[in-house]
């Protein structure tokens, strides 16, 4: 028993030693470039899966191991780990400091619940399109940590409000006021600090342990309503748990699903693109605007389909009493607007720098779509002599370093006239864009890079190719669910990032093995990554949302594998229709090189 502890213990520090030498009969056996490649391979995807080093320290094995087997020189990996998608990414990164700092992300997010109504089902729903919306440009783990607290406080004071409208019912008749619609302040208060330390958490895996604010907060709450410790959380009912439960799935996994949408709304999008553009550099056709085109329906159609199941699976779906007009508010839908008004006036009238935010925001959306759409000219057309040297970095950099030139505060004019000039300080400093930047993902990114390099170079890419040629005799469509399914499976146990990089340099030589455009299996395996809903340790915002307390891991699995189904199914829809004629997905395009041992369909 002490050994297997002992064991446990170690467990991390033993797979690190292990892997490398279990695996190492393989380039001592076969004397190949192919056979040390694949040798570094394992041992990094291994690590990755498995997470026994940090992902960025795993990600730098390449340029260790490469030049170690000749493979390729130093000079060469190193080259591999700063591309394109880093100076887009820093752009991006740029942008997100000024709307976190500025706290633009919760005036929106509020603004879009206020529009959409207070009904629990639209409430909801709601929440659900405002974090679709925010993790397009945001980070999902952001996107989710910054609204839960929102979503805490006001199902809290939902369940408050009715609590007190019981009360009042109770005692009416000895004239007791009716509170129901006042904010309960210690309720505010905790939640305020478990915001705290969700911010904390927001770039990591937490646990579902709650942690010490919680605690305190739970303890006041008890004191307030002792039955509720019966259940461990203040719910006057079944319904009441049912309803955090929803709400805190939907922040969770519309803060992923929206992630979709654009180029740069989640990791896994952007290392396909580079990835993508780096193997096949003739092809012009993934850019911002065109996965746009493709992924917002998908978004929207799986952001819907998400939102009817969550309220089915958990409150049921009443569809007459969900579009019934003209009925009277409830308790539950006072207090909720009641709280989401509040919050919003705290933040007070819009101020300049959220405004400068806000233009630049549009600009650089505006940039983006504007450069090639494909159906009209772009503006990388005034630089036809240098055709193809501008892409979606540049844009980014050039709206990104406008934050750091941009003063924050403007000109003050005093009651006799005279301006008073504060010192001169940008809408972003260094020191914030350097906390908002995630340094592990770009090293993560760049090892992805050498990988791929070091598979061409060695041939490996070619040796797997060419294993992979009876796949030919296989319907396209279900190779493409087949691929689809393998990565979400893995991705609920791996990092996202670590998934996408190790797939794509297998699926691309399988696409062109089968002689079918490496679009149709590399997009929906890319979209796939993300469907990480299982498990609160699939991905950081079930990580968040897990540890307020209101979910156990079955509710998780439930309810995630509803999604994931949904999603897989829409990702299929989408590449098997609309998606053929954008990308020209019928046919095997020029771009694409020809395998000599290819089987065609």
């Amino acid at each position: 028993m002490k050994l297997l502890r002992l064991l446990l213990a170690y467990r991390r520090f033993l797979l690190i030693l292990f892997t490398p030498l279990l695996l190492l009969p393989l380039p001592l056996i076969i004397r190949t470039k192919e056979a040390e490649c694949a040798y570094t391979l394992f041992v990094v995807a291994i690590f990755w899966l498995t997470e026994a080093l940090p992902l960025a320290v795993s990600a730098l094995l390449p340029a260790l191991m490469f030049p170690m087997f000749g493979i390729m020189a130093s000079k060469e990996v190193a080259s591999a780990y700063f591309k394109d998608f880093h100076l887009l990414l820093i752009g991006v990164i740029c942008l997100a400091t000024s709307i976190e700092k500025w706290n633009l992300h919760k005036r929106i997010a509020l603004k879009m619940v206020m529009l959409v109504g207070v009904n629990p089902a639209w409430l909801t729903l709601g929440f659900m399109i405002s974090s679709a919306f925010l993790s397009m440009w945001l980070s999902n783990t952001s996107t989710a940590a910054m609204v839960m607290p929102i979503v805490e406080a006001v199902a809290q004071q939902i369940i408050s409000a009715e609590a007190e409208v019981d009360a009042m019912e109770m005692t009416y008749a000895n004239g007791a006021t009716n509170h129901a619609l006042e904010l309960d302040e210690n309720i505010n208060d905790c939640e305020a600090d478990d915001w705290k330390e969700k911010a904390k958490q927001a770039n990591g895996y937490c646990s579902g342990t709650a942690n010490t604010a919680q605690r305190v907060c739970q303890s006041e709450k008890e004191k307030q309503n002792p039955a509720a410790s019966e259940m461990g959380r203040k719910y006057r009912n079944q319904r009441d748990h049912m309803m955090c439960k929803v709400m805190c799935l939907c922040i969770a996994y519309a803060s992923t699903i929206g992630g979709l949408t654009t180029i740069t709304g989640t990791s896994t999008n952007l290392i396909f693109a580079e990835q993508f553009n780096t193997r096949y550099p003739n092809c012009q056709c993934i850019n911002f605007g065109s996965w746009f085109i493709l992924c917002i329906p998908i978004t929207i159609i799986i952001l819907l389909l998400s939102w009817i199941w969550l309220q089915w699976l958990f409150l049921g779906f009443n569809f007459k009493k969900m579009f019934q007009c003209g009925k009277t508010k409830t308790t539950r839908e006072l207090a909720s607007a009641r709280v989401i008004e509040e919050e919003y006036q705290k933040l007070g009238p819009i101020t300049y720098p959220e405004v400068i935010t806000l233009i630049l925001f549009f600009l650089m959306a505006l940039l983006w779509f504007t450069r090639d759409p494909g159906f009209i000219p772009g503006w990388a057309l005034l630089f036809s002599e240098y055709r193809g040297f501008a892409t979606d970095s540049t844009a980014a950099l050039l709206i990104g370093l406008l934050f750091f030139i941009v003063p924050a505060k403007t000109l003050s004019k005093t009651s006799n006239g005279e301006s008073i000039a504060f010192d001169y300080t940008p809408l972003i400093t260094w020191k914030e864009f350097q906390a908002c930047m995630p340094w592990e993902i770009a090293i993560l990114v760049g090892g992805g890079f050498a990988l791929a390099d070091g598979c061409e170079v060695s041939q490996l890419s070619a040796w797997i190719a060419s294993k992979l040629s009876p796949l030919g005799s296989l319907p396209v469509w279900l190779i493409i669910l087949i691929s689809s399914l393998i990565v979400t499976s893995v991705t609920e146990v791996a990092s996202n990032p670590a998934t996408i990089t190790i797939f794509l340099p297998i699926l691309s030589p399988l696409a062109e093995a089968i002689h079918v455009n490496p679009l149709y299996i590399l997009i929906p395996s890319t979209l796939c990554t993300s469907f990480a809903f299982l498990l609160p340790v699939s991905n950081p915002p079930n990580a968040i949302v897990f540890s307020y307390g209101h979910l156990n891991v079955l509710d998780m699995v439930k309810a995630g594998l509803g999604v994931n189904i949904i999603g897989v199914a829409v990702v299929m829809l989408a590449v098997m229709t609309w998606a053929v004629p954008l990308f020209h997905l019928d046919a095997y395009p020029g771009w694409a090189p020809i395998t000599a041992n290819n089987t065609g369909l």
